[in-house]
């Protein structure tokens, strides 16, 4: 009876640090958020801003969804539901991953005005995507629109274009080691601006 007492105590214990480890991971260090409660077929909870919320195997062929009929529809007027959709595309979360698509998409949010596709596109054209080729003067164009609209890391990478447009003989290998490096980080925690909730799309992040 003894023994059975302290486990059930630790148990207890070990659940009230949790929760109070999951409180404070909530936030960044800046007070932003760093989940975002999301109601899907399982029910709701919070998760990070970056998850998956189809939950669908990675390449596998998706049926259109009324959730993503429902975020079509959106991207077609509303530029951060474009980047959403692109990043989507990218990530095959909900969708079939099909980068032709999602640069199609992230070019029209870019076009929209939306910063982070801005700076992505200029990240993808410096570097290349996949089996598209680098394109610098195509980079120095979208970085210096993410620059003009206030991004930091676009200054130093517009600076990096305009070098490469001058010299067609830059490094290959150190291209693909960037492009490697950035492209898997970027997919994998770049936050969406739109959510499921209740049946319809959240724009959390819409201010």
């Amino acid at each position: 009876m003894k023994f059975s007492c302290f486990w059930r105590c630790v148990g207890v214990a070990f659940c009230l640090s949790t929760a109070s480890w999951a409180v404070a991971q909530s936030s960044g260090a800046d007070g932003s958020p760093k989940t975002v409660r999301i109601c899907d077929d399982r029910g709701c909870a919070e998760r990070p801003i970056n998850s998956a919320t189809f939950d669908t195997p990675a390449n596998a062929v998706q049926p259109v969804s009324p959730q993503l009929q429902a975020l079509i529809q959106k991207a077609d007027a509303d530029p951060r539901a474009a980047y959403d959709l692109a990043l989507r595309y990218f990530r095959g979360d909900g969708v079939t991953r099909d980068s032709y698509q999602a640069l199609q998409w992230m070019r029209k949010a870019g076009d929209g005005g939306v910063l982070p596709a801005q700076l992505a596109l200029g990240r993808f054209y410096l570097t290349g995507l996949e089996e598209m080729g680098a394109d610098p003067a195509e980079a120095a164009s979208w970085l210096e629109r993410a620059a003009i609209g206030g991004s930091a890391e676009a200054k130093p990478l517009l600076q990096q274009a305009r070098s490469a447009e001058k010299d067609a003989k830059q490094d290959y290998a150190q291209r693909e080691k960037e492009k490697n490096t950035w492209y898997i980080l970027w997919s994998r925690t770049a936050p969406y601006y739109w959510y499921w909730q209740d049946r319809a799309w959240v724009c959390h992040f819409c201010r």
